[in-house]
């Protein structure tokens, strides 16, 4: 694995912009509480897929475009978005997932840049960008360096089943539509094994030693 060399052109160039390094993995592997890890040690960390459920509540822009695509019948009587109507549109559809994914992407991408750039003017010097479709989205292109978070699929299921009531049948169906570790492990940097067995919090502060050297190359 090499050092990501992905397209930096939304954000400032030069020594001086601040490094973003990437946080992915596949649903149940645990990139959360890595990034939970990383916030405790003093780090900003952008919720990659946090931002994409609230930024039609703040993006106007977005907003219309998703309502162009979709159809009127997906906004509430207040004008703001019917989630569940639009659930209905993409769930089962993988173009209709594939177009909501082709507005909302490029409208978390802009979001990140600018919180990036307050990041930077408040002392940071690098920034975490998490998400769990970094690679699939295209985001790794405005990170500087990509660790992927992983985990048996059998330990991610019974995971994702506990903790969001799903059924396995529905558990597999969204992890098909993502990447496998292994894809993600092939193209990223560095890789965290998140089993239950291997001490996490250490393999946490190994990963952030491992950035100092490139971090200063920022300065």
């Amino acid at each position: 694995m090499a050092l990501s060399t992905g397209s930096t052109t939304s954000q400032d160039t030069g020594p001086s912009r601040v490094m973003t390094v990437g946080i992915t993995g596949g649903m149940g592997a645990g990139k959360s509480t890595v990034c939970r890890v990383i916030k405790c040690l003093g780090h900003a960390v952008y919720d990659s897929d946090f931002h994409a459920k609230t930024l039609y509540d703040r993006d106007p822009e977005l907003l219309a475009l998703v309502v162009q695509e979709f159809g009127q019948d997906i906004l509430m009587s207040n004008g703001e978005l019917n989630r569940p109507a639009l659930a209905d549109h993409v769930f089962g559809s993988d173009s209709a997932l594939a177009k909501l994914n082709s507005l909302v992407h490029p409208a978390v991408r802009r979001h990140f840049d600018h919180w990036a750039k307050r990041q930077k003017c408040a002392g940071q010097d690098c920034v975490f960008r998490e998400a769990a479709v970094l690679f699939e989205s295209g985001a790794h292109e405005q990170c500087d360096f990509v660790c992927t978070v992983s985990a048996p699929e059998s330990i991610r299921l019974e995971r994702v089943m506990r903790r969001n009531g799903m059924t396995k049948a529905d558990v597999e169906q969204r992890m098909s539509r993502q990447w496998t570790d292994h894809q993600r492990a092939e193209r990223a940097d560095h890789v965290i094994v998140n089993d239950g067995t291997v001490p996490l919090v250490p393999q946490v502060v190994r990963f952030m030693d491992k950035l100092d050297p490139i971090k200063a190359t920022f300065q």
